[in-house]
């Protein structure tokens, strides 16, 4: 083999390790850094009265999808939004981490089919097993499996709660230990089944407390809000509801399709809770709820979790999350509004889990009393998991 042969092939392994390496652990650091954009860095500032208050608060948010990027949320990050660090300096007792198994190509609100999957190249990015890689159910349950590795890892500030008696020996601990967080686990979509209700029980054995029927797309189990057919619940959606309510896991209607919706509020023998949603009164777009949505909810005894994200609340600072709040409270009663920020959820928000204290501050300006404040920011999300989740 001639001299140039040989240094040509060096070349050659060199930038396809280069190439490599920019993959597995360049390329998932950039994606995420562009797709959670922060709209203010923090440290965060508010005024006296809003800092006492909100010190005061059990802050509980509905809905983030950090176990998404890969990182170690035992760690206090540079990019992001959520990990333990910061949610104990935000005052946030109670964390949903929600999991995503699939989105599609060039995803919108208004209609996507399933014949893509933007997750099996993070993935395969950041080096998730093999078996994760065709098998929805298997990213859950992978994921699953690095929460409760993230708690172990924790030195006790982190901690997984899977049942009513957990949450409750959690809380009082945390009157002790204000710098602890309780973390619970929901799921994004109900195509983690593969088809099967049976695998609810599945979910629920590794940990998943909350299911949604549905995200970007059509599944087997129900249409979604941004499907191609956007219909009800399927026959085997309607077993995997009773399957659900029978063990004790909560059903999110978000992304729900219009008839998913009233189909789930017709059978439902338990609140549902809307884990990260905006209003039409606020903000009118197909991802959003209506005033007729929005009483139903409340009729069934559920909860509405708004979101931190500009389609959930047309704005970008904690004054628009406040707003729409105030709106959801004023038309269905404080009782039945709560956080769903969508932290980590592939959108920009106005501030990261550190500045949770500049929405007490705006609903505050909002002219919220702080009873209802204290309920919004997390007491009806806690008292919700103490109802539904298993004994």
């Amino acid at each position: 083999m001639s001299r140039f042969i040989r240094a040509a092939l060096v070349i050659l392994v060199l930038l396809v390790v280069a190439g490599l390496g920019i993959f597995f652990f360049v390329a998932p650091q950039m994606v995420e850094r562009s797709m959670n954009p922060v709209g203010a860095s923090p440290p965060y500032e508010v005024s006296d009265e809003a800092r006492r208050l909100h010190e005061t608060l059990t802050v509980a948010d509905l809905h983030a999808d950090s176990l998404l990027w890969g990182r170690d949320l035992v760690e206090k990050g540079d990019r992001g939004h959520v990990d333990i660090p910061r949610l104990i300096e935000g005052n946030v007792a109670v964390q949903m981490f929600t999991l995503v198994s699939k989105t599609p190509q060039g995803l919108n609100i208004e209609r996507n089919d399933d014949t893509t999957d933007n997750v099996f190249w993070l993935a395969v990015g950041q080096r998730w097993p093999l078996r994760t890689w065709f098998s929805l159910k298997e990213r859950a349950l992978y994921q699953a499996e690095r929460l409760h590795d993230m708690a172990a890892r924790s030195d006790g500030r982190f901690v997984i709660v899977k049942s009513k008696a957990d949450l409750a020996a959690f809380l009082e601990r945390r009157r002790s230990e204000p710098g602890i967080v309780a973390g619970v686990l929901g799921i994004e979509g109900a195509q983690v089944l593969e088809g099967d209700p049976a695998n609810v029980d599945v979910m629920f054995e590794a940990g998943y407390r909350m299911m949604s029927p549905t995200h970007f797309f059509d599944n087997a189990m129900a249409g979604s809000a941004h499907g191609i057919e956007k219909g009800g619940l399927t026959e085997a959606g309607r077993e995997m509801i009773r399957r659900m309510e029978a063990v004790g896991m909560i059903v999110d209607i978000s992304h729900g399709s219009v008839p998913q919706i009233d189909d789930v509020l017709v059978m439902a023998k338990r609140p549902v809770v809307v884990s990260h949603t905006g209003v039409r009164g606020t903000c009118d777009n197909n991802r959003n709820l209506s005033d007729d949505q929005l009483r139903a909810i409340a009729a069934n005894g559920g909860l509405v979790g708004v979101g931190f994200w500009q389609t959930a609340i047309c704005g970008n600072d904690a004054a628009a999350i406040a707003r729409a709040q105030r709106y959801v409270a004023d038309l269905i009663g404080a009782e039945h509004v709560g956080l769903g920020s969508d932290f980590d959820g592939a959108v920009g928000v106005p501030f990261d889990a550190s500045g949770t204290g500049l929405l007490t501050e705006a609903l505050l300006a909002e002219g919220m009393a702080e009873p209802d404040i204290a309920r919004v920011m997390g007491g009806n999300q806690i008292r919700l998991l103490l109802e539904l989740l298993p004994d």
